[in-house]
């Protein structure tokens, strides 16, 4: 498994990769001899020792199965690829699949290939609209700021707002993470939503533990987030286990905050968290990377994300991040899982924005269900490049996309988007702009000024 894998530097670093493209052929060539089954018999992580495989092995639907039991690898890549194979035999054939069967059947595909199969995976999620319907791209709005300071928050969900973007989530990475801020600014995001009626969801990306606590002071969680790895020792690494998560899964649903479907979890994961936890096993990062869908499938969430190119040095360069995205996109739609991609990266790679457009047009054409929004592309306290606001439009512009059918809705009702859904241009008097103003007088009342211009419209220039 190690040693097909295309080359990735996180694999050189764990001492598991192939040492040269012959090595790496022929143990591609002896994979796809592998029969499927074999995954089922002999344990890549061992059962008596890691949750995780606990998980997926018990949770195997042996009927779900049956179609491709007697398949091998190769042959398995050969029926994805077929006319047999759409949409709803793998639907179907989800439940039936281990994470490690399609990592091995990912090994020896060619990206296009992967784009291919993963197009015909469509998996379909709800909470307060309908995510991952065929002709369809959604965007997380991520309106990050430093100091989380509200007005500057505000300002960047009003821009991607009025670019059409944020049906996904608008998802709020913390500056500070404590259960008071968490709060204060899931408070600031459930107001918005309320009071513009917008049919999206939020979040608030702190700890799994953190969000349960904001939950028992009655804070407006709408979405549990949570990061994980596919094996114990590494979400151990993160503070959780399988337990705490279907907790807090429970604890969100009994809020019956969503108005149309109770998927209420949202996951990030990352090739290479379990290396950098020093918790891999010997097992190659993309095996694992594919083990933890294996885990976030367990609680049905809304949404599922590969921060591709942001976990450390385990990528070197761009042409590694591409594929590794791609692969990424490919492995969770199989397993059943509503995949978005963060196509990103930090500068510890030798990459570029125009490896970012390759890998985000691959996924365009591979149906991924949703990318990040950031304002600029550019996430100011993160520090990392990642997808902006345009690059949503220029997928949807691109493929003849939509957003989600309830927000697409509210956008054409707000003159956002005019009838034929194109993105029309911005008035600076629009309805939309007293959000700022909200915010301000809600969140640092003591700066209002009463009898000055709207500080909607002063902050906007």
């Amino acid at each position: 498994m190690a040693r097909a894998t295309p080359a990735r530097t996180g694999d050189y670093l764990a001492g598991v990769a192939a040492v040269s493209a012959e090595e790496r052929v022929a143990a591609q060539i002896t994979l796809a001899q592998v029969p499927l089954r074999r995954f089922l018999e002999e344990d890549v992580v061992p059962y008596e020792q890691d949750e995780v495989t606990r998980l997926i092995l018990d949770h195997h639907d042996a009927r779900a199965f049956e179609p491709v039991a007697g398949l091998t690898v190769g042959e398995f890549r050969d029926w994805l690829l077929s006319y047999e194979c759409d949409g709803e035999a793998l639907s179907a054939l989800a439940p039936g699949l281990t994470p490690e069967m399609v990592a091995a059947v990912s090994k020896i595909m060619r990206v296009q290939d992967l784009v291919v199969a993963g197009r015909k995976a469509r998996v379909v999620t709800r909470f307060r609209n309908t995510l991952g319907l065929p002709g369809r791209l959604s965007s997380r709005l991520q309106p990050n700021h430093p100091t989380d300071d509200p007005k500057g928050i505000a300002a960047s969900i009003l821009d991607g707002l009025l670019y059409g973007c944020g049906d996904a989530v608008i998802g709020i990475n913390p500056a500070t993470d404590n259960v008071e801020q968490v709060s204060a600014l899931l408070r600031m995001l459930d107001e918005i939503i309320h009071a513009y009626s917008i049919p999206t969801q939020s979040c608030v990306l702190t700890h799994v533990t953190t969000t349960m606590r904001a939950i028992e002071r009655g804070a407006p969680v709408d979405l549990v987030f949570q990061s994980i790895g596919g094996t114990e020792a590494t979400n151990h690494s993160f503070g959780v286990s399988a337990a705490l998560l279907q907790e807090a899964n429970d604890a969100a649903r009994r809020l019956r905050r969503g108005s149309i479907g109770d998927n209420v979890m949202y996951f990030e994961t990352g090739q290479g968290s379990a290396l950098s936890a020093n918790a891999n096993h010997g097992v190659d990062q993309q095996t694992l990377e594919a083990r933890a869908y294996g885990l976030a499938r367990l609680y049905e969430p809304l949404l599922v994300n590969s921060v591709v190119g942001f976990i450390g040095p385990e990528y070197l360069n761009g042409k590694q991040i591409v594929r590794a995205g791609v692969e990424d996109h490919f492995c969770g739609k199989l397993l059943g899982l509503p995949m978005g991609i963060d196509v990103c990266y930090t500068n510890h790679a030798d990459a570029d924005q125009d490896d970012m457009d390759v890998l985000l047009t691959l996924l365009g054409a591979a149906g991924v269900n949703y990318i990040m929004g950031v304002p600029g592309a550019d996430d100011i306290m993160l520090n990392y490049q990642s997808t902006s606001f345009h690059d949503a439009l220029y997928l949807r512009q691109a493929f003849g996309l939509r957003a989600a059918p309830e927000f697409e809705e509210w956008l054409i009702r707000l003159g956002i988007l005019d009838t034929a859904t194109r993105l029309k241009a911005a008035n600076p008097r629009h309805p939309l702009l007293a959000l700022i103003d909200s915010a301000r007088a809600a969140y640092a009342p003591e700066e209002q000024e009463t009898d000055s211009p709207r500080s909607g419209d002063r902050w906007l220039e």
